[in-house]
């Protein structure tokens, strides 16, 4: 084919044409016992691995994947010496470019961990499509020798199979299962699961002692459903090798520490624990519940472990005056509590940022132009919410936020992010819900014409997170972090809610027109238990995502 290069991608730059850098250099990190941020990974068994964002452009697509944008493909350029490709990458073209990828070393005493694939079959060409290009593309899966798995392709521009000396392939004890991630690039706006899709992958098991290491490279799936014809790299040494000590965790955090931004019209702001507790917060028990008691300042008194079986539960002060005071929070007393664990086969640091609210406000619904107003639903005694910082242990650069909301959440990459004040990630608390988000606005939560609000604004109420935070958590480190007490209180921060839904409902399906009712109906079932808010929530431990990967 000639050059399909439509005028409208040519004459206008397209957003991977500008290289992401954060807005100030990174930290410099005080030198610690490990090899955080030193630049190399041992994976065991002699497998050394870098991570490097230098790289050769191969070959553009000009439409297909995100905004129908197209995508780039690239290989890792120029190689560290003693070090090799494991494969290529592919970026979108509607996201500055932000690429990263592993390449690897063999230092085993046989030399045998990395070796060149015996063969290469091709996985796709452009050649009968329709899509916009410069020049044919062609993606390429190796093919391993016996005993060993590919964990990544190679793009050329030419039909003739590529050398074996671009590649190796990694021995297969090294390697993991993978899944497929995020969608990069496809033939139609959206992924059409009958067609050619590139995608990025990941390992299967995500958790703290989970082993799988993700490479940077993508896969390219030919049909809807195939399995994934490449693998992962797998740490056989250790997964907290490479993991910041605490002094490293403390310049990370304050490099990086969100700025969260509340709603001009919010009244329920979040306070410490320690000033919950402070002002008269109560614990309940089942057998006696005409006699709460004051929680200890520290929250010593509360119950250690066991599970979430409805014998306990904490509640606001029962003072009039005192309740409507702790409801509203305490900005000022504000202290963000941090959970720091292994991800991703050790080589990604999280940072989980636990908020701790009293109160969470009412619930709002959006039908058609008319805003509803849900009652009581939404409320609840006791909200954690949190946001989740992931780090490159390589080199202590940001890769990613997470942010939750509600029962989900959602992952946004650092040159998608808003930073203020150098690199301090910029973060939208809905109204009365608290749910996070990283651009400001309304979004609805349930699609159609009926939807939840999830309301967001900039106003003089922010809470900057690096000025007042506390590590809760980080195994790896030993005892130099200590639990607070509350941290392994595993029963409710609030009461069970007294009120009747099905009241509530009523109330609200009055103010609609008929064939509103139903879909209303229809709506309310869908919502998370979390919104509906018959119980108060559990305390961040209970959480998957405590050792585990975030929802999205």
């Amino acid at each position: 084919m000639g050059n399909n290069g439509s005028k409208k991608n040519q004459n206008q730059a397209l957003p991977i044409e500008t290289t992401f850098n954060f807005p100030s250099p990174l930290p410099t990190f005080p030198q610690g016992k490990s090899v955080f941020a030193g630049g190399v990974i041992d994976l065991g068994g002699g497998l050394k691995i870098r991570r490097i964002s230098s790289f050769n452009k191969i070959w553009t697509t000009h439409d297909g994947g995100p905004n129908n944008l197209g995508a780039t493909f690239f290989e890792p350029s120029p190689l560290p010496q003693g070090f090799v490709s494991l494969g290529h990458c592919c970026h979108p073209n509607n996201k500055p470019f932000f690429a990263r990828i592993l390449i690897g070393r063999d230092d085993s005493p046989a030399g045998d961990i990395l070796k060149k694939p015996v063969d290469f079959v091709l996985a796709w060409t452009s050649e009968k499509s329709n899509i916009k290009r410069d020049t044919d593309g062609y993606i390429w899966s190796p093919t391993p020798p016996d005993g060993y798995r590919a964990v990544g392709h190679i793009v050329t521009t030419s039909s003739e199979k590529p050398s074996v000396e671009r590649i190796r392939c990694v021995r297969a004890d090294l390697t993991e299962q993978s899944e497929k991630e995020t969608w990069i690039w496809g033939l139609k706006d959206s992924i059409d699961e009958n067609g050619f899709n590139v995608f990025s992958f990941r390992p299967t098991k995500r958790e703290i002692t989970a082993t799988g290491v993700s490479v940077g490279t993508f896969v390219a799936l030919p049909a809807g459903n195939s399995p994934l014809p490449l693998l992962c790299l797998r740490n056989s040494a250790s997964v907290t090798s490479a993991m910041p000590d605490v002094s490293q965790i403390s310049t990370l955090f304050r490099a990086y520490a969100p700025l969260i931004y509340f709603h001009p019209k919010e009244k329920f702001l979040p306070s410490s624990v320690n000033w919950y507790f402070s002002n008269g917060a109560l614990l309940y028990n089942k057998s006696d519940e005409s006699k709460p008691v004051p929680i200890d300042p520290n929250g010593t008194n509360l119950p250690q472990g066991g599970q979430n079986d409805g014998a306990f539960w904490l509640d606001l002060p029962v003072d009039g005056g005192a309740k409507e005071k702790v409801k509203h929070g305490d900005l000022q007393s504000s202290q963000v509590y941090l959970r720091i664990k292994p991800m991703i086969g050790g080589t990604f640091t999280d940072i989980t940022i636990w908020i701790f609210y009293p109160f969470n406000g009412p619930a709002t619904a959006k039908v058609g132009i008319i805003d509803v107003p849900l009652g009581k639903i939404g409320e609840h005694v006791g909200d954690w919410e949190h946001i989740t910082l992931r780090i490159s242990n390589f080199t202590g650069e940001l890769s990613r936020v997470y942010f939750a909301q509600h029962s989900k959440g959602e992952w946004i990459d650092a040159p998608s992010l808003a930073f203020e004040n150098g690199n301090k990630v910029v973060v939208y608390s809905s109204l009365n819900g608290h749910a996070s988000y990283s651009k400001a606005g309304l979004v609805l939560q349930g699609g159609g014409e009926i939807g939840l609000k999830n309301e967001t604004a900039k106003s003089g109420m922010v809470l900057d997170t690096g000025a007042r935070f506390a590590e809760i958590a980080a195994e790896y480190l030993g005892e130099v972090v200590v639990e607070p007490a509350w941290v392994n209180y595993f029963r409710q921060w609030g009461p069970k809610i007294e009120y009747r839904i099905v009241d509530e409902m009523e109330k609200v399906e009055k103010l609609l027109p008929g064939r509103l009712k139903e879909a209303f109906k229809e709506f309310v079932n869908r919502l998370p238990d979390e919104i509906l808010g018959q119980e108060g929530p559990t305390g961040p431990k209970l959480k998957d995502s405590w050792n585990g990967d975030e929802r999205s």
